[in-house]
């Protein structure tokens, strides 16, 4: 009776607190305040959870859940609808990082609306949340990289200038009330592949000079300059370390050194590799290596390591005061986003998600990213009243365009539909001609399948090893599979990345009778029915394979079944079913014979280069190319063409740079599209009918081909990139307009300056051909006598719009950071005295470039 009534009188006076609200629900007190608040009221256990991604509620503390991670490198990703912009190379190319301010302000707002609508349904789960881990600045050192494409290139000052745009736009004003988003910084800090190693990799022997004036300036600036809210840790090792639980990286470094108070996150399950025999191995289990990610400066583990962190605590390995600080940092952050509030702090519609708007921005951002690489003979821009063929495998594939990391679109236009709307159809030829790297290929069915009255499969997951009671996720797949869980991505938003199962139905009714390829390739229990027969039972496919073929009869149905589950280590599901077709280099061409120019839309696809990919056919491996000249069959392809005496105008897709000597003969003009996103196929039709006149320019050096390179695992920066070598196919900030310009002599406001002055420089721009257009400036800088230096490295560029017979006067200021230099003497980066030269031209090929002389004293 005593214990009853005493859990009465407890009942009571926790009631009677509820009246009062806590301090850390008090929204006039400080985030800070709130937090410490919220921090004394939580146990060692709820502490560990609180510091996983998949962070719980906590209902006697009113902390609803939270799911930290979530997606926006050129769009808001994973979360069903939403604006896809051009991926983050592409507007890169750009050159504009006012644009991108713009176009990152519209993603804010898509992701603020959509978050809110997620939030009616209670805690926010994964890509739902506010924290958004974007952009990512690592360093495009070598064009092999998969990941590349997510990055905005090659050079430290490009990439620091675009990531500063991305995180001011995506965090919101600085003096709000609440941010609008939370950026994050990723991968700190010397990370740029290989894909396939990247668990067990050590990036070591790394000069200091590297390190200082190429890896860590954007990280530095984005600390330093946007106040970014988070900054991810890289998967490999850095001189020994695993980059999650490097001292050096992200205590000394990050902390002391550039004063960094935001959150630290590891890469997804980054924590597991350091006890995996198969990775870096530094940690013998679970419990050391979560104490030691802790004890180094890793905030928030995306993965569930963690969770051992109560046993690190009772056997030493770490301090609950230490606990407090990185858990300090994290409710510090839901407070500033305003997401532990009771309603949204961010009054923004939905109506703005894929909004006209911003439509209108994802094609201004396309049509800027792209970049003229040669117009032989003036071909481009193409008369309206010329015949033209179209052919490709990237011309009509809207999956493409979407690059990695990527939303959904309402409507995406390839680039045959966007020519479809500029000619009529007596003067378009469609012709398909080749596959991307197959002489045999697959005309996919997928248009003559459908369930439910929607063209696809119906896909529905289970969070279980078998698909049993209600599914956590159903939507439906329009297009070929390619599913995986490398790189940590789930197969559908809800789904687990490990213990989880998924059904995948459909109706297919054939047009016309034939042999119907099913091909797969998979890691995973997989299995295949058709009309309830089970056909394949166990499918075991490293590669793509053709596991079973249908002798389809025309007007019949047929019911497709494929059944998958995780069955061990990362899970893989690549499907498609058609016919097969052989290439017939002859045959493509009869079918073009009358057109007087061949559009030829080739280059590669992010089901090519990724990240972490099962990738294995020849040129490519793990999400890696191990050969970057274009494949071989569209290579044949083209010249065939130009055997045949076609005038080709070639569109490159890819992420990367390609090597494209052979194509420079075969083909006429060459324009580099990217992965351009939803308004893609428009904006690539406006440049070559001239409704736009190209004005991107390259962010990374395209090589001759692979001999040009240096090893691949070494991070070394000799020979790489227009900084450190000079004969390239087409240079570093290269690209070719519909109109020209000429750069006329600069001026400085002064020759001679103290090591903290500023100077002003001068230059004429003038337009001196037929039609209006953008100009790229660009301002490189020497320090004479620098033997160890790079040739050049970019410090300053402006994009200027200018009229045609126009002039306009560009000044740019070059501040003392304009100077740094690494200085072994003093083993850092600083402006020392001395000779420099200010190069300032149109890209950074030397002959491109005039020279002028500044004295530091």
């Amino acid at each position: 009776m005593k214990k009853l009534f005493l859990c009465f009188v407890s009942f009571l006076f926790t009631a009677s607190l509820l009246g009062q609200p806590y301090p850390y629900q008090n929204t006039k007190l400080s985030a800070d305040a709130r937090a410490k608040d919220l921090l004394s009221r939580v146990t060692l256990e709820e502490k560990a959870a609180l510091m996983q991604n998949n962070s719980p509620a906590i209902p006697r503390l009113g902390i609803k859940a939270y799911e930290w991670w979530n997606e926006a490198l050129h769009g808001v990703g994973r979360a069903g609808l939403a604006t896809v912009f051009p991926q983050a190379i592409g507007m890169a190319a750009s050159f504009n990082d006012v644009l991108l301010f713009d176009a990152f302000t519209a993603v804010a707002d898509e992701a603020r609306a959509k978050s809110n609508k997620f939030s009616e349904q209670g805690g926010l789960k994964r890509y739902q949340g506010l924290t958004y881990w974007t952009p990512n600045v690592n360093i495009f050192r070598d064009p092999r990289w998969g990941r590349g494409q997510e990055t905005y290139g090659e050079d430290p000052f490009l990439t620091s200038r675009m990531g500063v745009a991305v995180v001011k736009a995506l965090q919101g004003p600085e003096d709000g009330e609440y941010d609008k988003l939370h950026a994050c910084a990723k991968h700190f800090a010397v990370h740029s592949g290989p894909e396939w190693n990247r668990h067990s990799f050590n990036a070591e022997n790394i000069k200091p000079r590297d390190l200082w004036e190429t890896y860590l300036p954007a990280f530095k600036d984005l600390v330093q300059k946007a106040n970014v809210k988070e900054v991810m840790c890289a998967y490999n090792s850095f001189e020994g370390e695993p980059c999650c639980g490097s001292n050096r990286l992200l205590t000394q470094i990050l902390r002391n050194d550039w004063g960094y108070d935001g959150l630290v996150v590891s890469d997804c399950w980054a924590i597991s590799d350091f006890y995996q025999t198969n990775a870096h191995a530094t940690q013998p289990d679970a419990t050391h290596a979560a104490a030691n990610a802790v004890l180094n400066g890793t905030d928030l583990e995306c993965g569930s390591d963690f969770r051992n962190l109560p046993e690190a605590v009772k056997t030493g390995l770490v301090d609950e005061k230490r606990i407090d600080v990185s858990l300090l940092r994290l409710l510090k952050a839901r407070f500033e986003l305003g997401e532990m509030n009771d309603k949204p702090v961010w009054d923004i519609p939905y109506s703005v998600v894929n909004s006209k708007e911003h439509q209108a921005l994802a094609l201004r951002m396309a049509e800027e990213s792209i970049v003229l690489l040669q117009n032989k003979n003036n071909i481009l821009p193409l008369n309206k009243k010329l015949k033209i063929a179209v052919m490709g495998p990237n011309a009509k594939d809207s999956i493409m365009q979407w690059g990695n990391y990527n939303g959904f679109p309402a409507h995406t236009v390839t680039l045959l539909e966007a020519v479809r709307k500029t000619l009529p159809e007596s003067q378009l030829i469609y012709e398909w001609g080749c596959d991307r790297t197959n002489d045999v290929a697959v005309n996919s069915l997928f248009s003559e399948s459908s369930m439910n009255g929607k063209k696809g499969f119906v896909a529905q997951y289970w969070n279980t090893i078998t698909p049993e009671g209600e599914p956590v996720a159903t939507e439906v797949i329009s297009s070929p599979f390619h599913l995986t869980t490398l790189g940590a991505t789930a197969f559908a938003a809800g789904v687990n990345i490990k213990n989880f199962s998924a059904r995948y139905k459909t109706v297919f009714k054939p047009t016309k009778s034939g042999d119907v390829a099913f091909q797969f390739q998979t890691n995973g229990r997989t299995s295949l029915t058709i009309n309830d027969e089970l056909v394949v039972k166990n499918i075991f496919a490293n590669n793509t394979t053709n596991v079973y073929t249908l002798k389809a009869e025309a007007g019949k149905s047929y019911t497709i079944e494929i059944l998958f589950s995780q069955r061990n280590g990362d899970a893989a599901l690549n499907f498609d079913f058609g016919y097969l077709v052989p290439v017939d280099l002859s045959a493509s061409i009869a079918k073009v014979k009358d057109a007087d120019i061949v559009i030829f839309a080739g280059g590669i696809a992010p089901s090519l280069e990724g990240e972490e990919m099962r990738v294995t056919i020849p040129g490519f491996k793990g999400g890696d190319r191990t050969d970057i000249e274009l494949p071989s069959i569209q290579r044949r392809m083209l010249q065939a063409l130009k055997a045949a005496g076609k005038k080709v105008v070639f569109v490159n897709f890819s992420g990367s740079a390609m090597g494209l000597v052979p194509e420079t003969e075969s083909c006429e003009a060459i324009v580099q599209a990217w992965y351009p996103g939803q308004s893609g196929g428009t904006a690539v039709a406006n440049v070559l009918f001239g409704d736009y006149n190209p004005s991107g320019r390259l962010p990374v050096t395209f090589y001759k081909n692979i001999n040009q390179l240096p090893d691949f695992e070494d991070y070394s920066m000799k020979g790489r990139t227009y900084r450190f070598m000079s004969d390239p196919l087409y240079p570093f900030g290269f690209g070719l307009s519909y109109t020209q310009f000429t750069i006329g002599k600069a001026k400085l406001s002064k020759t001679t300056i103290k090591n903290n002055e500023t100077v002003a420089i001068t230059i004429p721009v003038t337009n001196t051909g037929k039609r209006n257009g953008a100009e790229v400036v660009q301002i490189y800088i020497r320090k004479v006598n620098d033997v160890d230096g790079p040739l050049k490295t970019m410090r300053e560029f402006k994009r200027v719009e200018v009229e045609s017979g126009k002039s306009k006067q560009v000044t740019l200021s070059l501040k003392p950071s304009t100077f740094e230099f690494f200085d072994a003497a003093q083993n850092k980066v600083v402006v020392t005295s001395g000779d420099y030269e200010i190069l300032y031209g149109n890209s950074s090929d030397a002959k491109a470039l005039k020279k002028l002389k500044v004295t530091i004293q």
